[in-house]
């Protein structure tokens, strides 16, 4: 019973922690602790640990922070990347390893096996698309091609000459100083994928958000209904009603059957939940730039 409260405690704090770095700058969380957590996570925790690396270590302890600081937040690097990829293998090797016994089942039959697996090939594809396709790189081959394309509009973006490539720089365009090139229709840059996105591989990106809406909800399905078929199969509901005498509504039925899920699948639970909220991100992150795209404008415009 202990195990299970551990477990709730956990996805508790983990949907706190999430809406508080994602929602605490609300107007509705102001001055609340949702507000302060949010805080926290984006500037209080890096300022306890560069005073602590300082405290510790001495000058040269801050100054190695800093260069790790700046190697992870300000020039290229793998590290989401190979993020994303463990977190894709960890997933994949608990649900499979969880689910081989179950497939096929009651309702899920044994296709599932091999559709699962393509469907996460044609996610990495997309990563790998989005991570290694050119984002509209500018420079002085093409630099007239791009003030033709995106002419000044006299208010946000004025004839402008960037001064680190040494060319002009066309509208709509911007200067990453992460990856330290021009990039056309520049719409952010993307740690996960270690690569801007701009006018050549935002569709890339766009059907990388869309897809892994889609394999996180094909997840949540399968595991539901793996659990479903398990309901089934067992007579759970005839040896609660019948053997148990439990009154045989929802209210009743639903904190035995929770009980029952969280002590004999925990996993199954834990991964629906995750990739439950995965997709509730990917979601909003997706329906965000479908936006963008609707209006014509980019991220980076909107945050002028």
């Amino acid at each position: 019973m202990a195990a299970q409260w551990v477990l709730v405690l956990h996805c508790c704090l983990t949907a706190l922690v999430i809406v508080a770095f994602l929602c605490g700058q609300w107007p509705i969380f102001e001055g609340t602790f949702v507000q302060k957590i949010n805080n926290f996570i984006t500037v209080g925790a890096y300022d306890l640990l560069l005073r602590a690396a300082l405290v510790l270590c001495g000058s040269k302890g801050r100054d190695v922070f800093l260069s790790v600081e700046h190697y992870c937040c300000d020039r290229p690097n793998p590290i989401l990347q190979l993020l994303y990829l463990a977190t894709i293998g960890v997933i994949y090797y608990f649900a499979l390893k969880s689910s081989s016994s179950y497939i096929p089942g009651y309702y899920v039959p044994g296709v599932h096996w091999y559709t699962s697996i393509v469907a996460g090939l044609v996610g990495i594809i997309l990563f790998i698309l989005t991570s290694f396709s050119d984002p509209g790189t500018i420079n002085s081959e093409n630099v007239s091609r791009y003030i033709s394309a995106y002419p000044y509009d006299g208010i946000i973006y004025f004839e402008k000459q960037c001064t680190t490539c040494n060319i002009p720089r066309p509208a709509r365009s911007k200067h990453c100083s992460i990856c330290d090139r021009c990039v056309a229709r520049f719409d952010h840059h993307c740690g996960w994928m270690n690569n801007c996105i701009g006018e050549k591989n935002l569709r890339y990106f766009l059907a990388f958000l869309l897809w892994h809406f889609f394999l996180c909800l094909y997840g949540v399905v399968i595991l539901g209904a793996i659990l479903a078929g398990e309901l089934k199969e067992r007579k759970v509901f005839r040896i609660l009603t019948v053997y148990y005498g439990i009154e045989n509504s929802f209210s009743k039925l639903t904190p035995h059957i929770v009980q029952w899920f969280l002590n004999s699948y925990n996993t199954h639970v834990l991964l629906i939940l995750f990739m439950a909220v995965t997709s509730l991100l990917l979601a909003g992150f997706f329906g965000y730039h479908v936006y963008l795209v609707i209006t014509n404008t980019t991220t980076n415009e909107g945050s002028k």
